[in-house]
This record gives structure tokens, sequence and C-alpha cells, in this order.
């Protein structure tokens, strides 16, 4: 009796609203239904059924609408009232302008929305490397942190496109209204508000920031080209040819960089970082700067001071560089004539030069704090030839000398052309570059002559007793005009 009292309470629940107690058949096939319908007395079933029918038809006919809805909002209100659940609501516009929350969790729950929901949407854009995966609409993904369970749902409601503003002057107009519903327990507010939600920002900017392929910009007329070109070097620090010592102290302090915005926001300073690199040409600046932009994500402004107006152009373009960017002014000493200090009031009357004091008034003065997380490379092949202004700390934090190829270059090297790690010939290698002067492109070039690693060395070996005899000739020359 007790079990048909609780089967009957059940269908009863079920069949308040139509498409529910269709949902519950359908988790049983008709054959086991009818036969577990079969055990018991239907006559209670079909006369509650009855009495519900006489109340929903009272509930529609009698009961005025306005009085419904507001018992209803109350009820809603006593069940919101009295359950330990809250709902944060993040809407897709704040205003005209797109919600940065939103943006976030939209870009936040792509990574969780593979592993927990039922329905994903999957889309690429140009500018991405990796596919982007959303959350459908209505669905619902659930997440841990530090203990505490969320679950986030996103909500869509289709309206007339004509009530919905356009978004990013598109001339379609969005035909719907979206937000995700953040909902978890009451008494986890505080971290929500102050922990959840920062991380899922930070998060969301990491995501974003590594898959936008990097850019590379030039400068003309004045401007940043308007259509930067994807930068596809694959040079990486695991393949650069410098001294591995040199190469660890580099990675170093660019960890340190950006893990430091604090730090240079306690000691007011601008979040930058100045490097030169300097040595004879064909020693791999242009790789270290190609693997530093790769290491960091930064986009690269490459900036042709030859076709700098004056000062105040300049001022603009270094202000037009986005965040997290790398400034990148190569053969610094040679690209067009600084100059000096004494000279510049003169050139700046005439506002047509860059002159050295706009350099370094744009890359170290009151304006290279409107950014952060600049990194500036100036390149030189004749460090001696640059002002001393231009070299001080606080400017050039960094000076880096990319010397000749020594040994730890060319296993590098090596390993890049040849794919191998050791060889009988490498000690008879490694006592010749001790001996000679050659850049890691000469090393380059030389194994790229033949496909077979051993003869590949062994025309090396050649290559640097030529270079050997040739250096020994010329100091013999020496010796002799000396005498």
């Amino acid at each position: 009796m007790k079990e048909n009292y609780i089967f009957y309470t059940f269908l009863t629940f079920c069949s308040i609203e139509v498409h529910q107690s269709l949902i519950f058949a359908m988790k049983f096939d008709a054959k086991s239904l009818v036969s577990t319908m079969a055990k018991f007395d239907t006559k209670p079933f079909v006369s509650a059924m009855a009495s519900i029918m006489v109340m929903r038809t009272i509930k529609n006919e009698l009961i005025p609408h306005e009085l419904l809805s507001f018992f209803q909002c109350g009820v809603g209100h006593l069940s919101r009232r009295f359950s330990p659940q809250f709902t944060v609501v993040i809407e897709e516009f704040q205003g005209m302008a797109r919600n940065q929350v939103f943006e976030a969790a939209e870009a936040y729950l792509g990574t969780k929305a593979t592993a927990s929901a039922e329905r994903i949407k999957v889309s690429k854009a140009d500018d991405h490397k990796d596919l982007s995966f959303n959350m459908d609409r209505n669905e619902e993904v659930s997440d841990d942190f530090e203990g505490v369970s969320v679950k986030w749902k996103l909500i869509c409601i289709q309206v007339d496109s004509s009530r919905i503003r356009h978004y990013d002057n598109d001339s379609s107009a969005v035909a719907e209204i979206r937000s995700y519903e953040l909902t978890f327990h009451k008494k986890h507010k505080n971290k929500i508000f102050n922990s959840y939600l920062p991380y899922v920002m930070e998060i969301a900017r990491q995501i974003k920031q590594g898959n936008m392929a990097i850019k590379i910009h030039s400068n003309e007329y004045g401007y940043w080209n308007r259509e930067p070109v994807k930068f596809n070097h694959p040079m990486s620090f695991d393949t650069l040819a410098v001294d591995e010592k040199l190469q660890r102290e580099i990675v170093n302090d660019l960890d340190k960089f950006v893990k430091a915005k604090e730090f240079y926001r306690r000691t007011g300073k601008a979040w930058k970082r100045g490097y030169l690199l300097y040595g004879p040409p064909g020693t791999g600046k242009s790789s270290l700067i190609a693997a530093m932009a790769n290491y960091l994500h930064y986009d690269i402004y490459d900036l042709d001071l030859a076709v700098v107006g004056d000062n105040k152009s300049l001022k603009e373009l270094i202000l037009g560089m986005s965040n997290r960017s790398i400034l990148v002014i190569e053969d610094i000493d040679c690209t067009i004539k600084l100059q000096n200090r004494e000279e510049d009031t003169e050139a700046s009357n005439n506002g047509h030069k860059v002159t050295l004091s706009g350099l370094l008034n744009a890359t170290d003065g009151l304006w290279s704090c409107c950014a952060e997380e600049h990194i500036i490379v100036f390149t030189t092949n004749h460090k001696e030839r640059l002002d001393p202004a231009l070299l001080r700390p606080g400017r050039m934090d960094k000076q880096i000398h990319l010397s000749y190829c020594n040994f730890s270059a060319f296993k590098q090297l090596a390993m890049n052309y040849l794919c191998i790690t050791e060889h009988e010939l490498y000690e008879k290698i490694e006592q010749l570059l001790g001996q000679v002067e050659v850049t890691p492109a000469e090393i380059a070039e030389e194994l790229t002559k033949d496909v077979d690693a051993t003869e590949c060395l062994q025309d090396l070996i050649k290559f640097l007793q030529e270079k050997k005899m040739i250096k020994e000739e010329i100091k013999n020359e020496g010796n002799v005009k000396e005498e």
C-alpha cells in the first residue's frame, strides 16, 4: 500500500506539466512501463489526474493573470530566500560596450566545456593559432576552485533583432541576448568575488594571448601599418645557437621581467626593459629577437628610423604600440645619423629630424610609462659608436654580447642541421673553434652543404683549418712590417 502511494504521488507530480511526464516516460521502454503499471491499482491515479485537470482549469479561467503572477513571484522570492544557492548574472554587454567579465568567462569556459558540456561550439579565426571551443546555449559546465564547486550556464534569449544593438558596427544585428549564470553556495561569496573571478580573468587573459598569432608591425608615413604580417619565424630558445650559459641568463631575465609588474609599480618605474644586442654580423642578433618574441608571445614593432619625420612622429609611433610587445631598432648606429645632445636644439627647431634626445624621451621619458610590458631592443655591430647616454642603465638595462661561435653554439647548430649530439670529429672541431673566429652563420652555411653528417663535419674542419691558416698569414705579415 505504501509503495502504491509513493508511485501515485510521483506520477501525479510529473503530470503537473505535460512535458515532464513525457520525459519521465521516455526513460522506460513501453513494455517496462505497462508491466509496472499493471502491478498497481490505477483508480486513485485516475482520480488524482481528474482533480489536477479541474484545478488547472480553475487556475487558468477564474484566477486573474495579475494575481497569479504576483503569487508566482512571491513563491519564487521565498524559494530564493531560503535556498543555499547564490547566482551571479554576467551579461554580454555593459551599456554599449562588451562586458570584459563575459569575454573572460567565454574564453575560460572554452577550456572546460569539452570535459563536462554535452554540446559545444568550435571555431577558428584567422589570427588564432588553435581551435576555439565554446559552450552552446543553455548548456551547463561545472568547475571546482580551491574546493568550492560552481556551476556555469549560458543563457540565450531570442529577441526581435530590431531591438538589439549592433556590435562593432556590424550590419547584421544580434538576434539574442546572452548572459552567463554562475551559481554557488552562499557561504562562498567572498571567495568567488575576491579570488575565483579574478582567477578567471587572469586565465582568460593568458588564453587569449597564447592563442593569438604573433604579428610583426612596420612603420611607414608616420604610422604603423594597419595590416601587420603574421610572424612565422620558427626560431626558439631550443634551437638558438648561442652559448648555453648566456641563453639561460637571457631566459631567466625575461621570466623575471614578465613577473615583475608589482615590483615596477612599487618602485615607481615604467614596466619596460631595454636590451642592447651587439657583436659582429652573423652572430644571431635577429635570431635572438625572434626567439624572445616566440618565448614571450609578444608582437614585434620593427621601427625604421629612416622614415620617421621628426621627434613628434616618433613619440606617436611608440604610443601606438600595444602592451606586451617588443620595439626593435636594428643597426641603430647606421640607420640614421643621430645628432648628439649638443646639436639637438637647432635640429629640433627645424622639426624635420629625429634627434638623440627625441629618441631618449620617447623610449625612456614621461611618455614611456603610458604602456606596460614593453621590451626595447637595439642592435649594433659597433657598440663603441653609440652615445653613452643611450647605454646607461634604465635605458639599456642588459647589454648582450653575441660573439663568434664557440663549441656550445656549434653543438646546437649540429643538432639543428644534422640531428646529431655526438660525433668522433667533435674533439677536433672544438679545438679549431678555440683558435679561429667564425660566426654561427658561417658554421650553418657549411652544415647545409651535404646530407651526410660525417662529410659535413669533415668539410667544416677543412673550412676552419683554412680560416686558421689565413689568420696565421695575416699575423706573420704584421710581424714582418713591424720589423
